[in-house]
Formats: structure tokens, C-alpha cells, sequence
């Protein structure tokens, strides 16, 4: 019955080497594809955009301040600049508010409340984009025009210049608020899985020594989950960086940096679905595409600084 059963578990063993290598080789496929996909869409944009930088010069471009389509003069600096600085309103805005939100959900909720509001917050992530844009334009930013912008252009207008100008409601820092809820979800659901992977022995030591919940979740669970979350806030990030439709509506398409946080400014998402269709063939297509080139370059650099991050932290920790 030995001899007999050998071979038959030699060919099971066969079997599921075979079904291993080509598992690896499958997804090793799908990994391929994806750094194929990224390395062509880098070169199909830096081919398209080669007339611009060529007529400009990469440094000139990307720095100039004028967008004139008339005299064939453009410059990309206000959009780079309305990217980044709508792009860190939200953060500013969404993390602590997700961060706070991932906690309660995963260690102080009860399981009839957290599981309602889980999927609750996670269905703000399945609202189209125009559908919260509309709701900025005639909702949102006439509430922060009579409340928030007026009173800091109130009271400390005349004292920082950041806060200065008049309240319009539409501007950089309602794209800002937007933002924020768009990305939300995202950071606040990462977050909470990652929070509620920590093992519990963690928790329950902590407790063994007479901590309090408070000192439980800052001083065993976030230090934990610190490189998660701040994979989250990356992703956050991303989705920021990459917005369209409702950053258009909101945040006024002006050509100039904004001087304000309050003040209107674009992005170089919003200028591209503003310009494209309109765009004469040649020099505007291809400096728009240069626009779309500079917003994947920033969109990389800022992923690749920021997982540095992460790994340095998720070293720092594994040290510990």
C-alpha cells in the first residue's frame, strides 16, 4: 500500500508546484503589466508634450506665470501651484478628522453603531464627483462665505495676508474643503483596518498595567499602525492630487496664484477640463499635455517621498 501510495502523492506534490509556478508567473504578469502601462503612459505624455518644453524650455515652462492662448505664451507655475496648495488644504483638513473617526470606529464603537457607519462613510466614496461639486457650488460655499471665511478675513485679514481678501465663498479654500470629503473615506477606512489589525495582546498588556483606553490607543495601537496610516494618507493624497469636476466648479478658474488662502486659483486637473476641448492643435494641446506630464511627475515624487516615509517609520517601529 506504500509503494502503491507513493507515485499517487508524487503526482499531487507535482500538481501543486506546477499550480504555484504558474500562480507566480500569472501575477508576476499582472505586476508587468502595470509597470508597462505606467512607463507608457510617461512616454506617450513626454512625447506629446516635447513641443512646449522645446518652444519654453522645461525650466521657463514650468515656472512661467502667463497662460495667454492669443500670443502663444504658457506657463504652468499658478496651476502647480492651485494643485499643491488645494492638495494640502484637504490634508490638513481630512487627516485628523479621519484619524479621529478610524479610532472611535475601530476601538471605541460598539459593532451595531460601527458597522452602520462604516458603511456609511465608505458610501461618500461612491458619489460622483459633479454630483459633491453641485453641492459645493450652491450648498458649501455660500455657508463658508457667511461663516468661516468672513470671520478670519474679519480678524485676522489686517494682521496675516494669508487670510486676507474679500470672503467669495468660490476659491482655493472651499477646492480645499471638497477635497477633504472626497478623500475621507478613503483614509478613514484604511485606517480603521489597520488600526484593528494591531494584535490584541497589545492591547490587553496595556491594560494588565493599569493603562486607561486614552493611553491604550496612543501609546500601543496608533504607534503600531503608524506606517498604515500613513499609507492612507498617501492614498488620500493621490485621489486629491488627481481630482477634476468638483474642484472645477468650486474653486473659481482663476489664471494667477492665489495670493489667499480664500482667493480663487486652478489646478492643473481643473485647467485641462477646462482648455482641452477648446484647444487649438499644436502648441496649446501640447503644453496641456505637458501640464498633464508635470502632474504625474508631481503625483510620483510626492508618492515615492512619502513611502520613504512610510518605510522609515515602519522601520522605526520594527526597531522598538
Amino acid at each position: 500500500m506504500t509503494t502503491i501510495a507513493k507515485p499517487g502523492r508524487d503526482l499531487a506534490h507535482g500538481r501543486a508546484q506546477l499550480s504555484d509556478r504558474l500562480f507566480r508567473g500569472v501575477s508576476g504578469i499582472g505586476a508587468l503589466i502595470v509597470i508597462v502601462i505606467l512607463i507608457a503612459l510617461g512616454v506617450m505624455l513626454t512625447l506629446s508634450s516635447t513641443q512646449a518644453f522645446s518652444t519654453f524650455g522645461i525650466v521657463d515652462f514650468v515656472t512661467g506665470l502667463t497662460w495667454d492662448p492669443v500670443a502663444d505664451i504658457y506657463g504652468a507655475l499658478p496651476y502647480v501651484v492651485g494643485t499643491l496648495l488645494s492638495s494640502a488644504i484637504a490634508l490638513v483638513i481630512a487627516t485628523p478628522i479621519a484619524l479621529l473617526t478610524a479610532i472611535y470606529l475601530a476601538e471605541l464603537a460598539p459593532s451595531r453603531v460601527a458597522l452602520p457607519l462604516t458603511f456609511l462613510i465608505e458610501l461618500i466614496a461612491a458619489i460622483p464627483s459633479v454630483v459633491i461639486g453641485l453641492w459645493g457650488v450652491f450648498i458649501l460655499t455660500p455657508v463658508l462665505k457667511s461663516t468661516i471665511e468672513s470671520f478670519f478675513v474679519t480678524t485676522l485679514g489686517d494682521t496675516i495676508p494669508v487670510f486676507a481678501g474679500p470672503p467669495l465663498g468660490i476659491g482655493l479654500f472651499a477646492a480645499g474643503v471638497i477635497l477633504a470629503i472626497m478623500i475621507l473615506p478613503t483614509i478613514v477606512s484604511v485606517s480603521r483596518e489597520v488600526i484593528s489589525s494591531v494584535p490584541m495582546a497589545q492591547r490587553e498588556a496595556m491594560y494588565a498595567l493599569g493603562a486607561t483606553r486614552w493611553e491604550v490607543v496612543t501609546k500601543a495601537v496608533l504607534p503600531s499602525a503608524r506606517s498604515g496610516i500613513a499609507g492612507a494618507i498617501i492614498l488620500g493624497l493621490g485621489r486629491a492630487l488627481g481630482e477634476t469636476m468638483a474642484v472645477t466648479m468650486v474653486i473659481g478658474n482663476a489664471q494667477a496664484i492665489p495670493t489667499s488662502v480664500f482667493g480663487q486659483a486652478q489646478t492643473i486637473a481643473s485647467k485641462i477640463a477646462t482648455t482641452f476641448n477648446e484647444a487649438s492643435v499644436g502648441i496649446q494641446t501640447s503644453s496641456l499635455i505637458a501640464l498633464g506630464l508635470i502632474l504625474l511627475v508631481i503625483t510620483i515624487a510626492l508618492n515615492v517621498v512619502a513611502r520613504l516615509l512610510v518605510w522609515r517609520v515602519a522601520g522605526a517601529v520594527a526597531a522598538e
